[in-house]
């Protein structure tokens, strides 16, 4: 019985020690690479800082693999106020692959228009994704993937993602 609930309660408390997990980060002086620990950092690190995972609270960063593609490609989606279907798929779409991306919204007068008219030749037609200097004009999932898949973005978004809020960058 006193077995039963000693396991009882480590499980309880189990999360709790998980949660109050400590993470450091700081440039390491001999390679000046980029360091991330569960351990302090040593004397003479540039850039230390530490988080608590308690501390992060809801903000969630898009997996590494994202980071590192959108920092070589990064993901614009061109779309219009009267654009819904298609656009929402294509949303949908960057979403459920952990894509970070920009989306700017095209209408007439706004310098968003002119871009996407030099990007498609004239023809201002959404939905476009641009990764990189690459660009697909229309939703066809197949297309938008082979795209992604090339510039080495996830095929799905990590578990318990959130989906981007593009229009609020």
């Amino acid at each position: 019985m006193k077995t039963m609930l000693t396991v009882a309660v480590a499980a309880l408390l189990l999360p709790l020690a998980v949660q109050a997990q400590t993470t450091y980060r700081w440039v390491d002086p001999a390679t000046g690479r980029t360091v991330f620990s569960d351990q302090p950092p040593p004397a003479g690190a540039r850039k230390a800082t530490r988080q608590n995972a308690a501390e992060a609270g809801d903000e969630r960063q898009p997996s590494y693999a994202a980071r590192a593609a959108a920092e070589k490609f990064p993901v614009v989606l061109y779309t219009s106020p009267d654009c819904t279907d298609h656009c929402a798929k294509a949303r949908d779409l960057l979403n459920g692959r952990g894509v970070p991306f920009a989306e700017k919204m095209v209408q007439s007068g706004m310098p968003e228009l002119e871009d996407l008219k030099k990007l498609t030749g004239g023809e201002p037609f959404v939905p476009v994704v641009v990764v990189g200097k690459q660009h697909v004009k229309g939703f066809e999932a197949a297309g938008w993937n082979n795209l992604l898949d090339l510039a080495g973005y996830p095929k799905a978004a990590p578990f318990g993602s959130k989906p981007a809020n593009p229009l609020a960058q």
